[in-house]
């Protein structure tokens, strides 16, 4: 049997306070539902016969393979039932000890952060539902099952389309250390609050992955300056306040605001940016970790983050195997029509 399929949906993404102070949209989980649904058939179509589910307080995912008939296994993980990221990090560990061969998402750029910190380098495809959304993307969920199914039958290999991407490794003195897969920056506050970055006052410095010009966020602030792509081996540093340029930039979907950026400056893959309390560091768009005053952490952009499968790639290949084709047949490259031959 084809290795298991693990689904990952987190109920609370497309729903924080970006939709109060600025205009992102909203993913209610009766979409996400049938995002869900239309994974497992198109997974199912692939050849995918087990799954392995988190549980989530909506119960999106079991109800997924609401009437699939008796082939399909279908198995939950134990989680805490938190309802917070813990229950994702305790997933993803689960599922990497199942043996599962690719996970499917649904969430924003924190559900897939705390995927990663339950199993660093997971096979991963990321359906986009969440805000900012750098590290997903937005994939009909009939191809991204597609795609996990062809992965894990073995029609296309995972080593084949997908490549191993960046990430901010977080070292914090006295503390565990933490990741972001697209950024991290030092805000001027004591507390996490409401979570979400909407304030360009408050940052003071930031460490980039990925700058994206044509994203959201703190990625975006980045991209607008000097572009890095997931593909290169390098980060961003970006240090905030005069003396420098001044941005006009998207902190959150609508939402401009001018940025003032003091410095910019390319990293080297394992170069190390030391920033020091009092703050909070937030991570992929959320502040997550305070700092005490004068506790210093140590940012690092690495090559070792999720195993994140191209899926217009991989249906292209099974494309050209024929993996889908019924039978025999004529070779689709020639096709006659009268005396002529189309190649």
């Amino acid at each position: 049997m084809p290795a298991p399929i693990g689904i990952i949906a987190n109920p609370a993404s497309g729903k924080d306070i970006r939709r109060l102070v600025a205009h992102a949209s909203v993913f209610d989980n009766e979409e996400k539902r049938r995002i869900l649904r239309r994974a497992v058939l198109g997974a199912v179509a692939a050849g995918a016969r087990h799954f392995v589910l988190m549980p989530d307080s909506h119960g999106l995912a079991r109800s997924a393979f609401d009437g699939l008939d008796g082939e399909i296994q279908c198995e939950s993980v134990a989680v805490p039932e938190t309802a917070s990221a813990l229950d994702t990090i305790r997933a993803a560990a689960q599922m990497r000890a199942t043996g599962c061969g690719v996970v499917i998402t649904l969430g924003g750029d924190g559900t897939n952060r705390a995927l990663a910190l339950g199993w660093r380098d997971a096979p991963l495809i990321a359906i986009s539902t969440g805000t900012n959304n750098v590290f997903p993307t937005l994939i009909e969920g009939t191809i991204a099952g597609a795609a996990a199914g062809l992965a894990v039958t073995g029609a296309v290999s995972p080593a084949e389309v997908a490549p191993q991407v960046k990430c901010v490794a977080i070292e914090i003195e006295g503390e565990p250390d933490d990741l972001a897969l697209i950024d991290a920056a030092l805000v001027a506050q004591r507390h996490t609050g409401a979570r979400a970055l909407w304030q360009p006052e408050l940052l003071r410095a930031a460490v980039l992955a990925r700058a994206e010009p044509a994203a959201t966020g703190i990625a975006a602030v980045g991209g607008l300056l000097r572009a890095v792509s997931g593909a290169e081996d390098q980060g961003l540093g970006l240090w905030f306040g005069p003396g420098g340029v001044r941005l006009r930039a998207p902190l959150a979907p609508g939402l401009y605001r001018d940025i003032d950026v003091r410095e910019t400056r390319l990293l080297a893959l394992g170069e190390p940016v030391a920033l020091a309390g009092p703050g909070v560091l937030a991570l992929d768009g959320e502040r997550e970790r305070v700092l005490r005053d004068g506790q210093r952490a140590f940012l690092r952009v690495q090559r070792d983050g999720p195993r994140v499968i191209d899926v217009h790639r991989t249906l292209h290949l099974a494309a050209q195997r024929r993996t889908f084709v019924q039978g025999g047949g004529s070779n689709p490259s020639e096709i006659e029509i009268g005396a002529r031959i189309w190649r």
